[in-house]
């Protein structure tokens, strides 16, 4: 626990020598206890920042971010895609964080190689490039082998050496801040900050077992072969484990490249349309999306299809929710704002004893300025406070089922808005929302998904009972959002939650025996 708070004062120092504090004041003044320890903990008597100088205080709070590690790289990322919000300055220099982290070298990628995958299957791995990107929790190598007699280029990804170790020390500094911020800042307790960072953790592990990831890249790939103008690289397994994954390598430009993508005759404003669609269409329709879909991970190939890759961070949402979800996507588009507030209530977003009128008109708020415009004219900043204003207003629940997609559409709006700054988000997504609410409505579609349902509820009748007194308990935390009692995250957690109340006790009794000493002693 003493080494949580270590690497705590570590990474408070860090942001305090960036001047992270004067980029920030730029979007929102903090509060003044904030500014009084972001004061003391820039005090230095040494040169050590000295190369630091001369750098803008975006490329500072950059190069910290850089220094901070995975979690905060990953929070970098996020950011780059919100110029509305932190200004393009700032944007265009985190920007570097998606893919252009320093690499570790070559010869620690080959030990991995030989090792993971056995000295036969390494010695067939043919012209090894050095790192082509390199990212916070992974990097990238360019290879040849044989496929059944047919020489392929590939990508390999190789995780960082003792990663999981670094990343889990950081986020349980962070789980640690978490609980100081619910418990001295009562207003936060709702935010439910310490679930969120345990559910990060349990997320970005998962991304850390690159078999994971190669599942996940192979069942995205089976949902959207259909897809026209998306593409999945192609997974090979004999070259694949917990620290390896091989796939097929994409001859593309990445959509960063703006003016590239011009010269090569690609539409796109076509692309910024499609990125969206397809996003909201494998959200609502498979429950299955790409989950971290930033510039980084989206390329364009030679045909003009999107073809993502790191495949890490994926999102469910299961049927409810999808359901949900379209109908308040679709609510804010037809501007029924009576239908999205009922929805927020049904869904259980906000408490049942919410005026639904009241909502709907603070709902109207946020709808009316933005409908119809481009996201050029859509202030994010100012978007963002309302939304907070409101959920406190109406005490509205975090739901952890939901932030991953939550973040992810607002990353491809960023996306989107870089490339083409007069897409219409609502426009975009409306025949889409359309299309899968008609769907869904389906009286034929209906009958065949009830025949199914009918024939499962047949099937387990005897154990009825028990199954209601479980879909009873489980609706009630979907609708607190909160983590089932009777799963193994949830013991986790509260392991987690009794770990650090120990500490706190223990800290408590250790201060007052320090105290009381101080007084015999002096």
């Amino acid at each position: 626990m003493v080494k949580k708070i270590f690497i705590l004062f570590k990474l408070a120092r860090k942001i305090a020598l960036s001047d992270a504090l004067k980029v920030v004041s730029n979007i929102h003044r903090p509060p003044l206890i904030v500014r009084l320890i972001f004061a003391i903990f820039s005090i230095s008597f040494s040169n050590k920042n000295l190369a630091l100088k001369n750098l803008s205080e975006e490329q500072k709070l950059c190069k910290s971010i850089e220094g901070m590690g995975t979690t905060f790289i990953k929070l970098g990322q996020f950011l780059a895609t919100r110029p509305d919000i932190i200004g393009e300055k700032l944007s265009s220099q985190l920007e570097k964080l998606q893919d252009r982290v320093p690499p570790f070298n070559k010869s620690d990628s080959q030990k991995i190689l030989s090792k993971e995958l056995g000295g036969d299957v390494y010695k067939s791995i043919k012209n090894i490039s050095e790192p082509i990107a390199a990212a916070s929790i992974a990097q990238v190598h360019k290879a040849q082998i044989n496929d059944n007699g047919v020489v392929k280029e590939v990508a390999i990804k190789i995780l960082r050496p003792n990663i999981k170790k670094i990343f889990n020390e950081e986020i349980d500094a962070l789980m640690l801040l978490a609980y100081f911020i619910e418990n001295i800042i009562t207003k936060t307790k709702r935010l439910k900050l310490l679930e969120v960072v345990f559910l990060l953790k349990e997320i970005t592990n998962h991304e850390m077992d690159l078999r994971f990831e190669a599942a996940a890249a192979n069942e995205f790939a089976e949902n959207t072969k259909n897809d026209s103008g998306f593409y999945i690289p192609k997974i090979y397994w004999n070259y694949t484990s917990e620290k390896i994954l091989t796939l097929d390598w994409v001859d593309g430009v990445s959509i960063r490249e703006k003016e590239i993508l011009k010269n090569k005759n690609i539409d796109i404003k076509n692309i910024a349309s499609n990125v969206i669609q397809h996003f909201l269409r494998h959200a609502v329709r498979d429950g299955f999306f790409h989950a971290d879909m930033h510039q980084g991970n989206l390329f364009i190939d030679k045909s003009g299809k999107i073809v993502p890759i790191d495949f890490g961070i994926m999102g469910r949402l299961d049927k409810l929710n999808r359901k949900y979800l379209a109908e308040i996507l679709y609510g804010f588009i037809v501007r029924d704002y009576k239908k999205v507030a009922d929805v927020h209530i049904i869904a259980g977003l906000v408490p049942k004893n919410v005026n639904v009128d009241e909502l709907a008109q603070a709902l109207r708020s946020i709808g009316e300025p933005i409908f119809g415009q481009s996201v050029k004219d859509i202030s994010g900043g100012k978007l963002l406070k309302q939304l907070f204003d409101i959920t406190e207003k109406f005490n509205m629940q975090t739901q952890p089922q939901l932030l991953l997609l939550q973040k992810t559409m607002v990353v491809v709006e960023g996306v989107a808005r870089k490339l083409n700054p007069d897409t219409n988000i609502w426009e975009t997504s409306k025949p889409v929302l359309e299309k899968w609410l008609k769907e869904t409505k389906d009286p034929i579609g209906n009958f065949t998904e009830t025949l199914k349902d009918s024939a499962e509820v047949f099937r387990r009748l005897p154990d009825f009972p028990k199954i209601m007194d479980k879909a009873n308990q489980a609706l009630t935390f979907l609708a607190s959002g909160q983590i089932p009692h009777n799963s193994n995250s949830y013991s986790a957690l509260k392991d987690k939650e009794l770990e650090i109340k120990s500490f706190r006790n223990q800290s408590i009794i250790g201060l007052l025996l320090l105290v009381f000493l101080s007084f015999i002693v002096f």
